[in-house]
């Protein structure tokens, strides 16, 4: 129960690998806020019923006023917030085309859920980290941004601002003793990225063949890596991106 007497904060907690970074945290004492933009009252009923302190709240992270709510809910009804995990990114609809088919308009939406999500939601506890003088901020990124992978460049471009983000952010808050490190998961069969079987048909196996361990990667597979970096396991580990991805990229 390394996480007792914690409140994390998991965006995108309603499916995929945000709920199981949200059932692994809670596993091991926290009290959890699923926030998602679709309904995660069920999965957080389920949390209840195993024993966690569970809130699910509605929330667009590109939305400044949507975040500003969640915070001030989360410290309303727990009292502090320990552990944010930037998960929310729009992902599993992606469509692989050329650069040059990709609109204004979707190149916005994917830079203003991906990238000023976590701007948004990291701002909004920061605060309230530095009063406690600590805090653990854990953001997922994805292996394309190392790999330069083609046919999906907003996609790639706000998960390379992400990482970036993390190494300036971790410098920003770390004399207020908060720790700003991210995983980068491989190509993950997630509930979503099942559902997308054009997607799925097209790298599956791409994934495994790059891969020291060749397997399918699971949500299963990345909550080890940020449940370490959530804890104070990780208290002198900052800055940090960390491939969770079978051995696929070296950096």
């Amino acid at each position: 129960m390394k996480f007792s007497g914690k409140v994390a904060i998991v965006t995108g907690a309603q499916t995929g690998i945000g709920l199981a970074i949200a059932q692994r945290l809670a596993g091991e004492g926290a009290a959890m806020v699923l926030a998602d933009i679709a309904d995660a009252a069920p999965q957080a009923r389920e949390l209840q019923a195993g024993g966690a302190r569970a809130l699910a709240l509605k929330v667009d992270v590109a939305d400044e006023d949507s975040v500003r709510a969640m915070v001030e809910r989360t410290v309303t009804e727990f009292g502090r917030i320990d552990i944010l995990v930037n998960n929310a990114a729009i992902a599993a609809t992606i469509q692989l085309r050329p650069f040059e088919e990709i609109s204004v308009a979707e190149w916005r939406r994917m830079q203003d859920v991906n990238a000023m999500g976590p701007f948004l939601c990291t701002r909004a506890v920061a605060a309230h980290m530095r009063r406690q003088q600590s805090g653990r901020i854990v953001n997922i990124t994805s292996g394309t941004a190392f790999k330069g992978a083609p046919f999906m460049l907003d996609y790639v471009a706000s998960k390379g601002a992400l990482m970036t983000m993390t190494r300036s952010l971790a410098h920003e808050l770390g004399p207020a003793f908060i720790t700003v490190n991210a995983v980068s998961p491989g190509y993950t069969l997630s509930e979503g990225n099942l559902g997308n079987t054009a997607f799925l048909a097209t790298y599956r196996e791409a994934a495994i063949a790059t891969r020291a361990l060749p397997r399918d990667g699971w949500p299963s597979d990345i909550v080890g890596a940020v449940a370490f970096l959530a804890s104070d396991d990780a208290a002198f580990i900052s800055g940090q991106i960390l491939a969770v991805d079978g051995g696929s990229v070296y950096h």
